[in-house]
């Protein structure tokens, strides 16, 4: 599994101020929006392109085009949902899925509630969305459920990570033979007894919607 930890500037900074118990909703969602796309860039980095030829006002030339079948973009309800809007601004021909996941709060355990998936995902690139990688639970139920679908090229994009995480991910997916890799805006400390990433910006989905 390849882990990239985004090292800029801005990703910081915006970090920084979602990290912050005073940032209100909004600005969490619109600073969560501008993460995604920044970290988008690097995500994608490997998305597949064909050659094509097209004309210009000059000549006639070649680029690149984004290749069939289109990527898949799958967030994990409800605050991987804060994630879409940031990565459909870069990948607007990527198909949309959803995957509706909770943890329960005493045994760490995610559960899957909803899936509005194809269910043949051969040859797709897939990209699962979450703001935060803690216990890894949540993450391998969505990557198992992908790979049992015919993905064979999957990359989760995260606000933040754990270590733990991390580790759960590479230990459970290191023989899978599937391409995996983990983009993120940091690599946090650790986790504490409740399993929230410390130093976090404490339940992502809370902060974007409001508790419910």
């Amino acid at each position: 599994m390849k882990v990239h930890v985004a090292n800029h500037p801005l990703i910081s900074h915006k970090l920084t101020v979602l990290r912050d118990e005073r940032t209100d909703s909004p600005t969490f969602r619109l600073l969560v929006e501008e993460l995604v796309t920044l970290l988008a860039y690097e995500a994608t980095r490997e998305v597949r392109t064909k050659t094509v030829k097209i004309k210009t006002p000059v000549t006639e030339t070649t680029g690149l085009k984004m290749a069939e079948p289109r990527p898949v973009v799958v967030p994990i309800l409800r605050a991987g949902l804060g994630m879409l809007e940031g990565m459909v601004k870069l990948l607007p021909t990527a198909q949309v899925g959803f995957l509706g996941m909770v943890r329960d709060e005493e045994t760490l355990k995610a559960t899957t509630y909803a899936n509005r998936l194809p269910e043949d995902l051969s040859g797709r690139q897939c990209f699962i969305l979450d703001p935060m990688l803690a216990t890894g639970g949540t993450l391998v139920m969505a990557i198992d459920y992908l790979i049992e679908r015919g993905a064979n090229e999957i990359t989760a994009i995260c606000l933040l990570a754990a270590p733990e995480g991390i580790k759960v991910l590479e230990d459970q997916f290191k023989d899978s033979g599937v391409p995996i890799t983990l983009v993120t805006g940091s690599l946090d400390e650790k986790l504490n007894e409740k399993g929230y990433i410390v130093p976090g910006l404490g339940d992502a989905g809370d902060r974007l919607y409001g508790v419910v």
